[in-house]
């Protein structure tokens, strides 16, 4: 009796120590969850920001395999024809990253302006009419709230949306709304990476979950002593 006593005692003393080392972490976890479970995740991403206008079908007599144009002999990763502002378009992403439009008659496609940008999300997006500014990004030099490696055009809505259309490809690569960067900055809180917002199995964050675990277990135990403290009483 005495014995378990003692291992109470102990096991009260370290769930008080872990309280103050985790808890911090624990409220943290509870309030960035909270947040992003807040709104529907396509509400998040913007999915209901994109207008849902049925694609245009292509035309019978497309014939992609002769409007494909002649590629030097260069790796092909993929090949898409689709209608594009009322036009079959063939995208052709090449093996080295790579992205090149050709029309229905095989003439190669200029890179997205900005105009063009302009009125791919007026069309695509709704109130993407009212734009605020637009600004172009190289691949190695993109924002933060899109973090990937290709040259995009931001299309500012005035409502602080931010559209992403693709320079190569002509398409929405991505839709950040206020609240989503929200979300990502708690998404970064959340695995305790707020400099890439990616890494989430790092020795910080599992030695923090692992403390966090002992004294939820602690906590448990120590739930059985004070039961029988009660009955006895």
């Amino acid at each position: 009796m005495a014995k378990r006593t003692f291992w109470m005692q102990r096991f009260a003393k370290w769930h008080i120590w872990l309280g103050w080392l985790v808890g911090v972490p624990i409220v943290m976890w509870t309030v960035t969850g909270l947040v992003m479970v807040a709104k529907p995740i396509d509400e998040v991403r913007g999915n209901h920001l994109r207008d849902n206008t049925e694609q245009a079908a292509l035309p019978p007599e497309t014939n992609i395999a002769i409007t494909l144009p002649e590629t030097a002999g260069k790796p092909v990763r993929s090949v898409n024809t689709a209608m594009a502002d009322s036009r079959p378009v063939t995208t052709i992403e090449y093996m080295d990253g790579q992205i090149e439009r050709y029309g229905p008659a095989g003439d190669l496609l200029p890179l997205v302006g900005e105009v063009e940008a302009r009125v791919i999300v007026a069309d695509a997006i709704i109130g993407g009419d009212k734009v605020a500014s637009s600004t172009f990004f190289a691949a190695d030099d993109v924002p933060f709230d899109f973090r990937r490696p290709v040259p995009v055009w931001q299309v500012v809505l005035e409502d602080g949306t931010h559209v992403y259309v693709g320079q190569q490809t002509g398409e929405i690569a991505a839709v950040r709304t206020r609240w989503w960067r929200i979300f990502d900055f708690m998404w970064g809180l959340h695995i305790m990476d707020l400099e890439t917002r990616e890494d989430t199995s790092h020795p910080i964050l599992i030695l923090f979950a692992a403390l966090g675990v002992t004294g939820s277990l602690l906590g448990c135990i120590l739930m059985f002593r004070r039961r029988r403290a009660a009955v006895r009483k």
